[in-house]
């Protein structure tokens, strides 16, 4: 894992001075025990991740997450990927359409018609683009990989469910909160929205995503 963010500190402050939920959150999960945004800078295991983690729940995804590491024998990287069949993987879990997508990543990948090192150079709305070329990789799941591989700063991701219920939690809005009252918050919360959606996310799950 890589330090923290160096925007991190920063960020806290200016979110707290702006908004008083944001102020209780940050309070709340202040030191000695805090969890910090890290990341695993592999952007292959993360977008594995990512692929196994759409539409089902942390729980589900951690379960076939598990047996999929155990079927690359620990070493998930595109090169081991290309070794396992179809059989084999979906035996992991996973749905037809998400064993496609990672075999697809791993192809893209050793054969370079993906680069992830053009991401770092790029707006974030450019790199959600070039990402959502991959199979099976929409906006959310190339806001993930923004937020958790690249520690990107400013991202908030709408589509996401956990962020929409801890809106709705903190804020007392009903469930889905106004699509109005969402862009609202995003607004305060520039340039710092990720660490706005980490510490709304702390409020609904203790233990802290990683991709």
């Amino acid at each position: 894992m890589s330090k923290i963010p160096s925007y991190w500190s920063r960020a806290k402050k200016n979110l707290s001075n702006k908004d008083k939920v944001m102020a209780s959150l940050i309070m709340k999960y202040k030191s000695p025990t805090e969890k910090i945004l890290t990341t695993r800078k592999d952007i292959f295991f993360s977008l594995c991740k990512s692929i196994i983690g759409q539409q089902i729940s942390v729980a589900a995804a951690n379960s076939v997450f598990l047996k999929f590491k155990k079927k690359c024998k620990n070493k998930i990287n595109a090169k081991m990927v290309t070794t396992l069949t179809f059989t084999q993987l979906k035996s992991c879990g996973l749905s037809k359409q998400k064993v496609k997508g990672i075999q697809s990543l791993a192809k893209q990948t050793l054969d370079k018609t993906f680069n992830p090192r053009l991401i770092s150079k790029m707006s974030d709305e450019d790199a959600i683009l070039y990402l959502s070329q991959l199979r099976q990789i929409g906006r959310w799941s190339a806001e993930m990989i923004l937020l958790f591989t690249y520690n990107r700063s400013n991202i908030w991701p709408v589509q996401d469910i956990g962020l929409l219920r801890a809106i709705s939690k903190n804020y007392k809005k009903k469930y889905l909160p106004p699509e109005k009252f969402v862009n609202l918050l995003q607004k305060r919360f520039s340039p710092y929205c990720s660490v706005a959606t980490w510490y709304l996310w702390r409020s609904i799950d203790p233990e802290p995503i990683q991709y």
